[in-house]
C-alpha cells in the first residue's frame, strides 16, 4: 500500500521561502516520477512541478519557474519542493503525487498525499 506524507506547510509572509517534503512509502521510490500539485479554494487541482526517477528531468509551470525548485533524495524516499518568493497567490493545499512509470511524461499521476496547506500573506 503506497502511503504520501507531506509535510512543511504553514503560514508566510509574501516574498518568504517554504520547503515542502513527501516521505514515499509502500514502493520502491526511486523507481518511479514524483509531481506536485496544488488546489487554490474554488479552483481545480493544478500540477505544479514533477521530477523523474533519477532526478535527471524536472518540469515546472510557467508561474513558479525560477521561484520553486523540485528535488528528490532516493536513499530517504522523500521528493521536495523549495518554494522561494512566495506570493499570494501561491496559496493552495498542495499534494505530492506518485507517477506510474519513471518518467512522467511515460504515465500519469496515480497516488496521492493528503495535502499540506500553504498560505502567502500580502
Amino acid at each position: 500500500q503506497v502511503q504520501l506524507v507531506e509535510s512543511g506547510g504553514g503560514l508566510v509572509q509574501a516574498g518568504g521561502s517554504l520547503r515542502l517534503s513527501c516521505a514515499a512509502s509502500g514502493r520502491t521510490f526511486s523507481r518511479y516520477a514524483m509531481g506536485w500539485f496544488r488546489q487554490a479554494p474554488g479552483k481545480e487541482r493544478d500540477f505544479v512541478a514533477r521530477i523523474s526517477w533519477s532526478g535527471g528531468s524536472t518540469h515546472y509551470i510557467d508561474s513558479v519557474k525560477g521561484r520553486f525548485t523540485v528535488s528528490r533524495d532516493n536513499a530517504k524516499n522523500t521528493v521536495y519542493l523549495q518554494m522561494n518568493s512566495l506570493k499570494p497567490e501561491d496559496t493552495a493545499v498542495y499534494y505530492c503525487a506518485m507517477y506510474d512509470s519513471a518518467h512522467y511524461l511515460s504515465g500519469s499521476a496515480s497516488y496521492w498525499g493528503q495535502g499540506t496547506q500553504v498560505t502567502v500573506s500580502s
